[in-house]
């Protein structure tokens, strides 16, 4: 396989901050087939995002950065592929960069095992179009929207995203097509979509530390909520309290039934219905 690497633009002029030399470069990837590939992606600080693609190539990276202080990584071998950058010598502190910028375009109908790793980020991902086997989503102080705007062709057994000090939303948890998906969220404002195509019956475990989590649930969606802790107040509108857990109240006739495992410390947790999006539950 051939791996080709463009180099767009090369700014040598320190700007900004003494002693930065930005550089803006585009690699990609020939697509040659459509075997499973595991996909590590690592981005510290800067703008991110991700999409798919549909132009016959594995991957496309569009990156800005520091080249004084980082340096690319694109490799491929025994189908993985890792991407991002890398920091240069010791004792370098990545803060964020108002600058620094990674756009990733990841190829459809490639079966992914995708691990995405940020930091300091502003992340805006859309998952829809790709073909999932895994995901793993872990994000550190980080303004991050992520989206699955299309279902996922293929099943996954258990989807993992965490987060850390972060104003997170993730929308469309429908389509990732999974029989498990986790969430484990630290301090911040955490909303989630339960919105998509679910294609079977599903399990929702999330554990959230200190802060704020809006459940985003389409009507004709039927949810069990089992909540863990005393200490988190919840606004439990549209729902039916049976024993100890909390239901809507066609759960059990439902089509598609999501049962909810919350362990929230110290917050609020409300329920908002919606109308469906991003196709039927």
């Amino acid at each position: 396989m051939r791996t080709t690497m463009t180099i767009a633009a090369a700014l040598l002029v320190p700007v900004a901050i003494q002693g930065q030399s930005w550089k803006t470069v585009t690699m990609s990837r020939q697509l040659q087939d459509n075997d499973e590939v595991r996909v590590s992606v690592d981005y510290g600080s800067g703008d991110f995002s991700v999409r798919s693609v549909d132009e016959g190539v594995l991957y496309r990276m569009n990156l800005r950065y520091d080249e004084d202080r980082f340096e690319p990584v694109a490799d491929y071998s025994g189908r993985r592929l890792r991407l991002g950058v890398d920091a240069i010598g010791r004792n370098i502190t990545v803060g964020r960069s108002r600058s620094g910028a990674m756009e990733l375009e990841l190829a459809r109908g490639v079966p992914l095992d995708l691990d995405l790793n940020f930091g300091a980020v502003r992340a805006d991902i859309d998952l829809g179009g790709l073909s999932l086997t895994g995901l793993s989503l872990s994000t550190g102080a980080s303004e991050s929207t992520i989206d699955v705007s299309e279902p996922n062709p293929l099943e996954m057994e258990t989807a993992h995203v965490e987060a850390g000090a972060t104003q997170f939303s993730m929308m469309g948890l429908g389509n990732l097509n999974a029989d498990r998906i986790e969430i484990d969220a630290g301090v911040g404002e955490i909303t989630l979509g339960l919105d998509g195509r679910w294609r079977r019956d599903s399990r929702l475990v999330i554990d959230v530390g200190v802060g704020s989590l809006e459940l985003r649930v389409p009507e004709g969606l039927g949810i069990q909520l089992r909540k863990n802790s005393f200490l988190t107040a919840l606004d439990s509108e549209g729902l039916v309290k049976r024993g100890d857990v909390y239901e809507s109240p066609d759960f059990q006739d439902a089509d598609r039934r999501v049962i909810i495992d919350l362990d929230a410390a110290f917050g609020r947790v409300s329920v908002v219905w919606t109308r469906a999006e991003h196709g039927k539950p």
